[in-house]
C-alpha cells in the first residue's frame, strides 16, 4: 500500500474518532445540563405561644447505655439483640416565670412574690450515636425499639440534670439577679410563699448575697492635686 494513501487512511480515521467523540461528549453534556435537581420540603409552622422562660445554668452530659433484650422462643431457646448507645446532651435550666405570682405594693416599692416556680429543664439538645448493634436470629430491631430508646435516652438525661447542681445554680442565679435588679431601682422583694412551695424550694442551697465594696481607682502620680 502506498505509504501517502497510508498516512491519509489514519489521518482520517483519526479526525473521525476525533469529531465522533466531541459530538458524544457536546450530547452528553447538553444532556446533562437540561437535568434537574429537584428537592422539596414542607414545613409546616403548628402554633405560637409567648413565653417568659430564662435560662439560667446549661449543663453537658454524656451517657452511654447498654441496652440488652432477651426473648425466649418455646421456652427453650434464648435469644438475644444488644446495643452501645453513647448520647451526647446540652441541657438548660432555668425558670418560666409565667408561673410566677406576685403583685405590687408601690406605697413601699415592695414586689410580694407568692408562688415562685421551681427550676426546670427548659430544653434539650441531644446526640446519639449507636454502637455494636447484634441482632438476634428471631429477636431483632424495628422501628419501634429504636424510638423507644431514644425516648428512655432523653429521659435519663433530664432525670440526670434534675439531680445534678443545675438546679441549684439556677436557684442562685435567678435569685441573685432579682434581688439585684430590684436593689438598682430601689425596690425589695417580700418573699411569702405559701408553705409547700417554701419547702420545695428548701431542698436548694439558700441564696447568699454577694456583698460586694466599689473600691476608688487608684490615683495617677503624675495627675495634679
Amino acid at each position: 500500500m502506498d505509504f501517502s494513501l497510508l498516512l491519509f487512511f489514519l489521518i482520517t480515521l483519526g479526525l473521525g474518532g476525533g469529531l465522533g467523540f466531541g459530538t458524544l461528549y457536546f450530547l452528553k453534556s447538553k444532556q446533562n445540563a437540561n437535568k434537574q435537581l429537584v428537592q422539596s420540603s414542607t414545613i409546616l409552622l403548628e402554633r405560637i405561644e409567648k413565653v417568659f422562660k430564662v435560662v439560667m445554668a446549661e449543663g453537658y452530659f454524656t451517657e452511654i447505655f447498654d441496652y440488652k433484650d432477651d426473648k425466649k422462643f418455646l421456652y427453650l431457646f434464648k435469644n438475644s439483640k444488644k446495643a452501645l448507645i453513647i448520647a451526647k446532651a446540652k441541657v438548660l435550666v432555668g425558670f418560666d416565670f409565667a408561673k410566677m405570682r406576685f403583685h405590687i405594693d408601690e406605697k413601699t416599692n415592695k414586689m410580694v412574690i407568692e408562688y415562685f416556680p421551681e427550676p426546670e429543664v427548659l430544653s434539650i439538645d441531644t446526640d446519639y450515636k449507636f454502637y455494636d448493634i447484634e441482632h438476634g436470629i428471631w429477636n431483632r430491631f424495628n422501628h419501634e425499639d429504636y424510638t423507644n430508646l431514644l425516648v428512655d435516652a432523653k429521659q435519663a438525661m433530664n432525670e440526670k440534670a434534675l439531680t445534678s447542681d443545675l438546679p441549684r445554680i439556677a436557684n442562685n442565679q435567678v435569685q441573685f439577679m432579682m434581688f439585684q435588679l430590684a436593689s438598682s431601682m430601689g425596690w425589695n422583694i417580700d418573699m411569702q410563699l405559701p408553705p409547700s412551695n417554701q419547702k420545695k424550694l428548701e431542698q436548694f442551697n439558700e441564696y447568699d448575697e454577694v456583698k460586694a465594696e466599689v473600691l476608688p481607682l487608684p490615683k495617677d502620680e503624675n495627675d495634679e492635686d
